[in-house]
């Protein structure tokens, strides 16, 4: 089954500052999900957007008032609730990533792809609430971002994440 990767640019920041951002973010959702065969579903949204708008969607839906990184936002498994098959959808502040990835020292375009594998990862039902669940979660990343000439995210990181 062909899952369907829609990637939607509101903020031209992204395009300004990596000009193959929908490329590397196509990349990075399809490795994730060509390392899932068996996932069943229809297609995947990213949005790429201000901080604004991740802060928006941060404090209506989880009830946190500040723009992080990305948000997943799985879509309902039943078929009542979800006619299409959607698997979901992602979203993606500039300021926060940029920011990041400078305080990082690391290329914007690795720490996108990064947080897209990250929250196609956690559309299919990946988390990191506790040791176990974030260790298989950030090894898995490792392996795709590896296999995207991405460096290690987590390398120097004491905590691992």
């Amino acid at each position: 089954m062909t899952i369907t990767v829609d990637i939607e640019i509101e903020d031209e920041a992204w395009i300004r500052a990596e000009a193959d951002t929908e490329a590397l973010v196509w990349r990075a959702a399809q490795a994730v999900l060509d390392a899932h065969e068996e996932i069943e579903g229809q297609g995947i949204v990213i949005l790429l957007t201000d901080d604004d708008s991740v802060q928006a969607l941060n404090r209506d839906f989880r009830q946190k008032d500040y723009a992080t990184n990305v948000l997943s936002f799985p879509s309902p498994r039943n078929p009542e609730a979800n006619p299409e098959g959607q698997i979901g959808d992602i979203a993606l502040a500039y300021g926060v990533c940029a920011r990041e990835a400078a305080e990082q020292g690391k290329p914007l375009a690795h720490h996108l792809q990064h947080l897209v594998a990250h929250g196609v990862l956690h559309l299919l039902g990946y988390d990191h609430e506790d040791d176990e669940e974030a260790e298989a979660m950030e090894s898995f990343e490792r392996e795709i971002l590896a296999g995207l000439d991405v460096p290690d995210p987590y390398a120097g990181d004491e905590e691992g994440r």
